[in-house]
């Protein structure tokens, strides 16, 4: 059989043609089988390339959030400040050292409205918090602030200990009020001082054995007078103090230059000073706080007369300036500097030895406080004028218009 076959084969005829068309197609097939896989190789060896380029930098980002990581860890760490983050339960999840050291343990996993109410006591500012002790002196106090919840429900909490900077608030606050008290209590010896000399010149009358029974009544009636209005000051100032509220009332401007008159007359006359009034105010009338008013300007009188010499003038005039009443009080002294002119209100500024320089910033004050200004002109040769200028009510605005 096997020789049969092999007969039959070798019967076959050869054609040379065909054959080498054959080996010329296994030829290029196989070149391009090989071109393929070059190619393959190449594109192999480029990714392979591209993958450790990827690896690296991916390994590079890993190690760069990883040290970030480490930094964020180091500074909540570091923070003084206790921070807090909440879940979508508000549910604490994370805390740093800070937090545990205010608000004590455990934290992690507990529900913050319960801490909140265990730990916590509400305080009359909002977002702030006492958190008790065995001893009320040791009481914490703490701020607590939200950040913005994001977009699946969480947020973070601030927690600050306030304890010593609101001691410090609280010892600002009081020395403020130490000042405040030593401003009043200056604004009083200014205000008691006129009325209180007044009076005793009204009282030295009394002693003089030449008067009749009716000018003895006169001077006796002037001295309860000015001994009534030292006892309406007192009162105002311990007003003030209590912190009442300042009742507005309407004050004829006729009925308070004759009041100024009565206080500072006696005392001008008796240093040899001419007290001049000019009143152009007509029926006008202010609706002010009329001690507080009387008061400033009986201050800014009393600087007139001190600088003033004997045989000098104090004019007190007044005159309506649209929906503005102006007060003036001018005197004939040396002046004052322009450079000097510009911390004349500053408290504590003085060119006399023996001021406080709180007068001339109280009264600045006091005129602010009752919707007006207060202004200085002075040169050498013309003496001083301060013009104190104050809102008129609209009735008297409309009935001199």
């Amino acid at each position: 059989m096997q020789t049969e076959k092999n007969l039959d084969i070798q019967t076959i005829p050869a054609n040379p043609e065909q054959l080498r068309l054959a080996f010329a197609a296994f030829n290029e097939a196989s070149e391009q089988l090989a071109g393929v896989y070059q190619e393959l190789q190449n594109q192999v060896v480029q990714l392979t390339r591209e993958l450790a380029l990827a690896n690296g930098e991916l390994h590079k980002q890993l190690t760069a959030k990883e040290n970030l990581s480490q930094q964020l860890r180091l500074l909540l760490n570091a923070l003084p400040g206790g921070v807090i983050a909440l879940d979508a339960q508000e549910c604490i999840e994370q805390i740093n050292p800070a937090a545990i050291m205010i608000l004590g343990e455990p934290l992690l996993g507990l529900s913050w409205p319960q801490v909140m109410q265990m730990r916590l006591i509400p305080t009359a500012i909002t977002q702030e918090w006492h958190i008790p002790a065995q001893l009320p002196a040791n009481m914490r106090r703490i701020r607590i602030e939200n950040s913005v919840t994001d977009s699946l429900g969480r947020k973070i909490l601030l927690i600050n200990d306030i304890t010593e900077a609101y001691a410090m608030q609280e010892q600002v606050r009081r020395n403020q009020r130490l000042t405040a008290m030593g401003e009043m209590a200056a604004n009083l010896a200014h205000q008691l001082r006129t009325p209180l000399s007044t009076a005793l010149i009204y009282a030295n009358h009394l002693g003089n054995n030449a008067l009749t029974p009716p000018e003895r009544q006169k001077f006796a009636a002037k001295t309860v007078e000015r001994l009534l209005h030292l006892e309406q000051l007192t009162k105002d100032m311990l007003r003030f103090v209590k912190g009442e509220t300042v009742q507005l009332e309407h004050v004829s401007v006729r009925d308070l230059f004759a009041d100024l008159q009565q206080v500072l007359e006696p005392q001008m006359l008796q240093d040899g000073l001419k007290f001049i009034i000019e009143d152009h105010s007509g029926t006008e009338s202010l609706v002010t706080d009329r001690q507080a008013l009387c008061g400033a300007l009986i201050n800014l009188l009393e600087n007139a007369m001190q600088v003033s010499s004997p045989g000098g003038r104090i004019t007190l005039t007044n005159r309506l300036e649209s929906s503005l009443l102006a007060i003036s009080i001018h005197d004939d002294g040396p002046g004052i500097d322009l450079a000097l002119q510009e911390r004349l209100f500053e408290p504590f500024f003085t060119t006399r030895p023996n001021g406080t320089g709180l007068g001339l910033a109280i009264v600045r004050g006091v005129i602010q406080s009752l919707g007006g200004n207060i202004e200085i002109n002075s040169s050498p040769a013309a003496g001083t004028e301060f013009t104190v200028r104050l809102p008129r009510t609209a009735n008297d605005r409309r009935s001199v218009a």
